[in-house]
């Protein structure tokens, strides 16, 4: 990792001072306060433990010093000290028992300049209260729990399904069809409508968005996070950067015209999603000084929905449709039970309880899929003493959610793909206590509800529809299953055939 990261953080003109510069800093921070601190490997000056980190496999790496340090342990990723948690028992009493004490979002660099504390996905204190309120409610309305969102994720598959037959049997990327079928959703939740594929305005607002995702995980971004000050003396690390601001001016400028054309119509009696909503309340609201609800909270509030909505979806039905052509025979099973269960109708949400197998087979494929290993790191609000540990209020904390995916304590075969992990010996459908892909606590993930809804039909549907199978002439033994670390977990570049079932 350490010859990939020097070349981006300093000239050799710099490199000398600035190593002076944090050895000092080094020797004035490195010595702990009273109390018993979590363990972990000694920092070197400067780097901390980078050394012993593999950034391509920053989450592996975390799992094998856990197995050295213990399930609580501190780490130093350059100069910042953060504390991991791992295996699901700590993952989930630090989220769910001490809530208030790891609730706070740690804000990295990056985002601070992006958002200025505004939204709901990288925000803190009552800003941050009232987002998530406002969404959670909104979001019941328009996006989880009620007909109208099954109706419209119907609607989006079946444009969807027109695209993969487009195709007809020959090797494709599903990458963009899927992110934009699943962007459609969100655009219908947040906007009351969907657009159409070819629009030149929606594909740019979701491929920046995307773009915009793989910056952020960059190792570029990753120094410029731990090393911020290192922007006025290396040039390197600003592309990345000036290039995630231009996308992000981008695309709130979008959001702004498609907000602004929702005002212009406003029937406060005639809602047609989230941004409606929101300016029904700004209006409530026009007269009472700091109110929450303006146009940052607005912009930014509609973009994590949006990008938070469409990326971890997308790319857990890619890893679904890859695992399928992976494995053919647990792709037979599920299709023999929509064919048994289902036959010849539309897939209804009602069914789920009638396909144990197929329910398994979508709840192993987030499992295994592990899109947010890290999940997003949060930050201490308070001194707190945990499981015999004191961690200093202001203490980055990564919940490792991968070790709870995969620990070896809670899943038979925690690194193997097996629907056997949620049924039973008669094939009933079980849930498991260490299934924990949205993470937990004040910062699980808002859409839950909505993303099992989405993932179901999606799945189900196109499951009945269409074969999945590796491209003539790649075994399902040569698909490769090495996921990309971007800021999720994303599978590899592949093509799959979609070839129609009879």
């Amino acid at each position: 990792m350490l010859e990939e990261l020097l070349p981006l953080m300093f000239s050799p003109l710099t490199l000398l001072g600035v190593v002076l510069v944090l050895f000092l800093l080094y020797l004035l921070s490195s010595t702990p306060g009273p109390g018993k601190h979590p363990p972990g490997p000694r920092p070197l000056p400067l780097l901390g433990n980078l050394l012993l980190l593999d950034h391509k496999r920053f989450h592996v790496s975390l799992c094998e010093l856990s197995k050295k340090y213990g399930t609580v342990f501190t780490l130093h990723l350059g100069p910042n000290k953060v504390v991991v948690l791992a295996g699901d028992k700590t993952v989930k009493q630090a989220l769910v028992n001490y809530a208030g004490e790891f609730g706070d979002r740690e804000i990295a660099p990056i985002f601070r300049d992006i958002m200025n504390g505004h939204g709901v996905l990288f925000s803190n204190g009552n800003s941050w209260k009232e987002m998530k309120r406002f969404s959670l409610s909104t979001l019941r309305d328009f996006g989880m729990g009620k007909r109208g969102s099954k109706e419209k994720i119907i609607e989006e598959l079946h444009h969807l399904i027109k695209v993969f037959e487009n195709f007809k049997g020959e090797p494709f990327d599903t990458t963009q069809p899927v992110n934009y079928s699943v962007s459609n959703i969100m655009c219908a939740i947040m906007y009351g409508s969907r657009f159409d594929y070819a629009d030149a305005a929606f594909q740019k607002m979701v491929n920046m968005s995307n773009e915009l995702i793989q910056l952020c995980g960059s190792t570029e971004i990753m120094v410029y996070n731990m090393f911020p000050w290192l922007r006025w003396c290396c040039s390197r690390l600003l592309v990345n950067r000036t290039q995630i601001l231009k996308n992000i001016k981008s695309i709130i400028g979008e959001i702004k015209r498609l907000v602004q054309g929702l005002k212009d119509t406003l029937d406060p009696q005639d809602l047609r999603g989230f941004v409606d909503s929101f300016l029904v309340r700004q209006q409530e609201e026009s007269d009472q000084p700091g109110s929450y609800f303006h146009n940052d909270n607005l912009n930014f509030t509609v973009y994590h929905l949006f990008a938070a909505g469409t990326d971890t979806t997308a790319t857990t039905l890619r890893w679904g449709l890859l695992l399928m052509a992976k494995y053919p025979h647990i792709q037979d099973q599920v299709q023999e039970e929509l064919s048994r269960v289902i036959g010849d109708r539309e897939p209804r949400m009602e069914d789920r309880r009638n396909l144990p197998y197929t329910d398994a087979v979508i709840h192993e494929i987030q499992r295994v899929a592990d899109i947010a290993p890290l999940s997003l790191f949060h930050i201490t609000s308070c001194d707190v003493t945990f499981q015999g540990y004191l961690i200093k209020k202001g203490t980055t904390v990564i919940p490792l959610l991968t070790s709870v995916l995969h620990d070896e304590d809670e899943w038979e075969t925690p690194h193997s793909f097996n629907p056997g992990h949620f049924l039973d010996e008669k094939g009933c459908f079980i849930k498991r206590d260490a299934f924990m892909p949205f993470s937990a606590g004040r910062r699980a993930c808002l859409g839950e509800s909505l993303a099992r809804m989405e993932l179901f039909l999606f799945f189900t549907f196109l499951l009945q529809r269409f074969r999945f199978t590796p491209s003539p002439g790649v075994s399902e033994d040569e698909l490769d299953l090495t996921p990309s670390l971007l800021f999720t977990l994303n599978p590899s570049p592949h093509q799959l055939c979609a070839v129609s079932r009879p």
